[in-house]
């Protein structure tokens, strides 16, 4: 049922629809990555600071939340949410602003909290272990906050992929790496890359139902460029360079020999590829490859943090 925009709302239903419209349930972007991180920090330096853990997931979770909310406020003010016909439980973004429930100052004023809140983080663990820690905050926040923003529109430009994959991948797992050593390495920005190819293509394969709304405004993403045939093939390429490097990082002596048990979730990556190839145009027979692109990415990461922790000990 649809709320009118001056409908009163209790404290503690305005706080439900908050807690609904930051979606918590996809934090998984922003925590994989940061285990990831720690688990290397302590396989390589044998370094793990439990506060400065805790702060740094609060951290990548109020970034993923203000992304999450300030794309909201976008996509309404662009009017692809307006016109979007194909919504599923993931895509098509939040559907509070057009229902009433939540103003469009509402929602933009909570995402500037939540990277503020981010920031007072950033600061902290900055002044404790590096600069290059409020820098690398800087750099993820913006990826977020531009995605959508009709000044840069990373989106648009054909750069949000590549903007999530490393703000959500690399650039996360060097950021909890080094709040716990106060060392960078490109060597575990390196590290990250399967994690970065992974949450890339959770946006990727959002954007199939999406692609039709969002190119009637202008958000011209890959797979608006590209069309779903040609889009499917590259949601295959990405997949097997997610698990050949892997591989590749293994066999290079960067990965120990338990962060191969992250090939296993290949498994439901290839029920996810034959269903993108079969039924990339059906948005309701996509949901399940959506729901197992999810599935591997979050699958993948937690084994290699597993993979970390295990040859540590």
């Amino acid at each position: 049922m649809l709320m009118h925009m001056n409908a009163p709302m209790t404290p503690k239903a305005k706080l439900k629809v908050w807690a609904r419209e930051v979606r918590a349930p996809f934090f998984t972007a922003a925590i994989v990555p940061t285990l990831l991180g720690t688990a290397i920090a302590w396989y390589e330096e044998a370094a793990f600071n439990l506060l400065f853990f805790a702060l740094t997931l609060a951290g990548t979770v109020l970034a993923h939340a203000g992304t999450n909310v300030v794309n909201d406020y976008f996509d309404f003010k662009s009017g692809t949410d307006r016109v979007n016909r194909n919504r599923t439980t993931f895509n098509g973004g939040s559907p509070f602003i057009l229902e009433g429930l939540l103003t469009p100052r509402e929602v933009y004023t909570g995402a500037l909290v939540l990277f503020g809140a981010c920031a007072c983080v950033g600061f902290y663990l900055a002044y404790e272990v590096s600069y290059l820690v409020f820098v690398l905050g800087v750099i993820g926040c913006g990826f977020g906050y531009f995605y959508t923003s009709p000044k840069v529109n990373l989106a648009g430009r054909g750069l949000g992929e590549f903007a999530v994959g490393m703000g959500f991948g690399p650039i996360i797992v060097v950021g909890a790496y080094l709040v716990q050593t106060g060392v960078f390495s490109w060597t575990v920005l390196l590290e990250g890359l399967p994690v970065g190819f992974l949450i890339g293509l959770v946006l990727f394969i959002n954007q199939f139902p999406d692609m039709e709304a969002d190119k009637s405004v202008g958000k011209n993403h890959w797979v608006a460029r590209m069309g779903l045939e040609a889009a499917a093939l590259w949601y295959v390429g990405v997949v097997a360079a997610t698990f050949t490097t892997i591989v590749a990082l293994w066999l290079a002596g960067v990965y120990p020999l338990w962060t191969l048990v992250a090939l296993l979730p290949a498994l439901v990556a290839v029920k996810a590829v034959r269903i993108v190839l079969e039924k990339r145009t059906d948005v309701r027979q996509l949901v399940p490859a959506q729901a197992m692109t999810i599935q591997t990415h979050l699958l993948v990461g937690l084994l290699l943090t597993a993979g970390f922790l295990v040859a540590t000990l």
